[in-house]
């Protein structure tokens, strides 16, 4: 019998996949990247499975933090605050109002739970085997982007970080090429070649990658610092459609007032 459930979610305006990881055992579940236009989808899946929307709680263990709860959740996780368009936290807080938001600490948006590099996101029954999500900072796209690994499931979830065959831009919200070459390389990278790579966006109809298949094929990685550093300075790529709109309303979970 499987002990988790898996499911990869796409929102067609801004080309995004959300994901959804539960333990089947105790229903808990964490949600990653959320969008508002499809929360109600979401929200319906959720409810269909039986799994609750409740406090995730914070424990320290062995020097790590561990984000868990004592009963059924759903956490809402965001790899960063996106630009392209507004995160659906808010929107499933409103219809599951016992859950809570997850980000990086150094995110500087409104959430109930900050994460910081090295701590683990954890759900179902401690001691059994549990969900256990590492979170390795990988700032480059954003200052507060967060790469999440599922060591057991040999799963990666990339943000904007590291795309299949490409990367998150660094011409605005403090990006940085320098960085993110440094966060792909140190912070991805080094994951085993197994891994299979889950982004929050595809614009090509890909679903996934693997770690081996982008330090192999991936055309801005497997140059070197400079020429990334110039293949990025040259992109010039448009501004993100929802920007104007998109970015202050994550800082505040994707929702007006108090989160």
């Amino acid at each position: 019998m499987a002990k988790h459930l898996f499911r990869q979610f796409f929102e067609h305006e801004s080309s995004t996949y959300t994901y959804l990881l539960a333990d089947l055992s105790t229903k808990e579940a964490l949600i990653i990247d959320p969008v508002i236009d499809t929360a109600e989808r979401d929200a319906k899946v959720i409810q269909q499975l039986g799994l609750k929307l409740r406090y995730a709680g914070i424990e320290v263990i062995q020097g790590l933090t561990l984000v868990f709860s004592s009963t059924s959740i759903v956490s809402l996780v965001n790899t960063h605050v996106h630009a392209d368009h507004i995160t659906g936290s808010g929107k499933l807080k409103t219809l599951l109002p016992e859950c809570k938001s997850v980000i990086s600490s150094v995110s500087g948006a409104k959430a109930d739970i900050y994460v910081r590099d090295g701590e683990v996101i954890k759900i179902g029954e401690s001691g059994k085997t549990p969900i256990s999500i590492e979170c390795r900072s990988t700032p480059g796209h954003t200052n507060g982007c967060m790469t999440f690994v599922w060591h057991e499931g040999g799963a990666v979830f990339t943000g904007d970080a590291l795309l299949v065959r490409g990367c998150g831009r660094t011409d605005f919200q403090q990006g940085s090429s320098d960085t993110l070459y440094t966060s792909i390389q140190e912070k991805i990278f080094t994951l085993p070649d197994h891994y299979v790579v889950y982004p929050a966006h595809d614009y090509t109809g890909q679903t996934s990658s693997t770690i081996l298949e982008e330090k192999t094929f991936n055309p801005r990685l497997t140059k070197s610092r400079e020429e990334f550093m110039d293949i990025m300075a040259n992109l010039k790529l448009s501004y993100p459609k929802q920007i104007d709109k998109a970015l202050p309303a994550n800082l505040i979970c994707g929702l007006q007032g108090d989160i």
